[in-house]
């Protein structure tokens, strides 16, 4: 994309993958800051705001939720200030996805038992049987 360029809402949609929803929802919450307008109200994107959806996209991508979104955007305007923090919610969001990965596996394990039971089982369900005793 060229750094002079400015984008309208379908040509973002085209590039990143998004909506004209999205893109509005992030501006809303504040995601995207002071997203310039025409005299008409149509909204039109800078490279700025552009390299800020990049990092918004990736961000989600990594599971980071909107609001720790947020706060990593702040930390973007000054890196070098915010490392404690940026590793800090990092190792949060670690955290985080090493519990999800372990509750993932043991309803993985669970679930294959059931599989398993209702292959060997001539009368009944084991699976609703087994759901029906959680």
């Amino acid at each position: 994309m060229d750094n002079n360029k400015t984008y309208r809402i379908s040509e973002l949609n085209a590039e990143l993958g998004t909506s004209g929803d999205t893109l509005r929802y992030y501006e809303k919450i504040g995601l995207l800051n002071n997203v310039a307008r025409t005299p008409g109200g149509i909204r039109f994107y800078t490279q700025k705001d552009v390299s800020s959806l990049r990092f918004i996209l990736r961000a989600k991508s990594m599971n980071f939720t909107l609001d720790e979104i947020k706060q990593l955007l702040l930390f973007r305007e000054a890196p070098q200030n915010s490392r404690v923090e940026v590793r800090e919610l990092t190792r949060q969001k670690l955290n985080a996805i090493e519990n999800k990965a372990k509750e993932l596996e043991t309803l993985r394990k669970e679930i294959s038992l059931l599989l398993n039971l209702c292959d060997c089982a001539d009368e009944g369900c084991p699976i609703i049987e087994g759901i029906d005793q959680s």
